[in-house]
């Protein structure tokens, strides 16, 4: 499983990366702000959402501390899906938030 820090995707974030974020919080969670322009498909849902994803495309999972979106990175490898995992979730986030 590929792996990001939070202040490496910040960086991107920063230097004008268009990187395609997927929160895997519920919804109550990302209420309290989230990465802005993440889209949010809480974990529990991703299996019948992730139609809505593109394979052609690299998305980085987000949870809040790197485990649900661990999770979620492996089921979407294995559906085929190109992934990195945000390690340390938003916890170890100290970027600017959307609300």
């Amino acid at each position: 499983m590929k792996q990001m820090t939070a202040k490496e995707v910040e960086t991107l974030l920063n230097e004008g990366k268009n990187l395609n974020i997927v929160d895997v919080r519920e919804v109550a969670e990302v209420a309290e702000g989230k990465i802005p322009g993440a889209v949010n498909i809480p974990l529990g849902l991703l299996e019948f959402r992730m139609h809505e994803l593109d394979k052609s495309k690299e998305y980085t999972l987000v949870c809040r501390s790197g485990g649900r979106s661990g999770q979620a990175s492996q089921f979407l490898e294995g559906q085929g899906f190109n992934v990195i995992n945000m390690s340390g979730g938003m916890l170890a986030w100290e970027g600017k938030l959307e609300k």
